[in-house]
């Protein structure tokens, strides 16, 4: 896709039906008014939907952004709002916020590391990332909150395998809490996800390959209202990458999670990072991954939420993630009824992007 000229107007799209959250209304009529949705159809250019399906702008709640060429591939895939979880420097990050016509973001920046885990290895992250006590954490969570960041990515692992320890972790996630700062957890083993629950995360990104979570840990996310975005694309092509098993494991546990009421999140772990044992490709990963949510358990209705109005809600992004008048005018045309089968969500004729048109 192509984006259009800048120039925002008014248009009607007309025999739409909408996806609502629930299911797809009767064919209607939806209002792009300049960077929202309204009501009012007076000079409006006019769209006829021939009875597709239109989405809100899907939300990625789990990116790296390599640059502006990541927010197009988003965009082109109808990921309208990508929540990134490691940019830096700042000066980089600035550069790709508030781009008109394209994917809008949302970063933790640099994240927080341990000394001797695998992201330690990044080229150039350890220096600026790792925490060393839990002394240190007021400072760190001032330098993000400083320098933009939106939330916080803590990246954990299991005790003793290099992450932060417990005491500098449930100082990170109390700083963060201080100021009003989401924390979003990295936590891809067993031991972690434990951890990343006793330190009061709000949102585990990832899920274990290590095995199934344990019953206590499933009961915990739902009693203390946790949120997981379990990149199961991500968790898959690490498998398939190293050849491990245990990607069943993380299937199930999905499952139970959602079973037991936990919000699940659609994030695709896209990045393009050297080293990484997988790089999932930005915008047709996210898709991969509502695939995946649905082969574990989730309803099409539930992936579709998982990557509309929940990560919306959980992010703190009340203008977006569904269709009503007032929102951003973030819009997905699809032909195809992913209700029956959510593979339709790939057959996008038109993405609008704060009201700006692709073709």
């Amino acid at each position: 896709m192509t984006v259009d000229s800048p120039a925002i107007g008014k248009t009607a799209l007309y025999n739409v039906r909408v996806f609502n959250g629930h299911g797809l209304t009767e064919p209607t009529t939806v209002v792009i008014d300049g960077a929202v949705i309204g009501t009012d159809t007076d000079g409006a250019d006019s769209v006829d939907g021939h009875g597709a399906i239109l989405l809100p702008g899907l939300i990625d709640a789990h990116v790296h952004l390599a640059g502006k060429e990541s927010l197009d591939q988003l965009a082109a895939h109808g990921v309208t709002t990508a929540l990134d979880m490691t940019t830096f420097p700042p000066e980089k990050l600035a550069g790709l916020r508030n781009q008109l016509g394209t994917t809008d973001i949302r970063s933790a920046g640099t994240p927080i590391i341990g000394a001797d885990g695998t992201h330690a290895r990044i080229p150039g992250l350890a220096e600026h990332a790792v925490i060393h006590g839990p002394e240190q954490a007021e400072a760190m969570i001032a330098e993000r909150a400083a320098a933009g960041s939106d939330y916080i990515k803590l990246v954990l692992e299991a005790p003793g395998q290099g992450g932060p320890d417990e005491a500098s972790a449930k100082a990170v996630v109390a700083a963060a809490h201080a100021k009003n700062l989401r924390v979003v957890a990295h936590a891809a083993s067993l031991g972690a996800y434990t951890l990343a629950l006793d330190a009061g995360a709000d949102i585990i990104t990832h899920i274990p390959s290590d095995g199934q979570l344990p019953a206590q840990d499933v009961h915990r996310m739902a009693e203390e209202r946790r949120v997981a975005a379990p990149t199961l694309v991500m968790m898959k092509g690490i498998a398939t990458a190293l050849g491990r098993l245990g990607f069943a494991d993380s299937l199930a546990s999905v499952a139970t999670l959602h079973a037991a009421g936990v919000p699940i999140l659609a994030g695709s772990d896209a990045n393009t990072e050297q080293g990484v044992p997988y790089q999932p490709a930005h915008g047709d990963s996210l898709h991969r991954e509502l695939d995946l949510l649905v082969t574990a358990g989730l309803t099409p209705v539930a992936a579709l939420n998982a990557a509309t109005a929940l990560p919306a809600q959980y992010f703190g992004l009340p203008d977006r993630g569904a269709i009503a008048p007032g929102l951003r005018a973030d819009l997905v045309l699809i032909d195809g009824d992913p209700l029956a089968d959510i593979h339709a969500t790939r057959a996008i004729s038109r993405v609008w992007c704060g009201g700006i048109s692709y073709a």
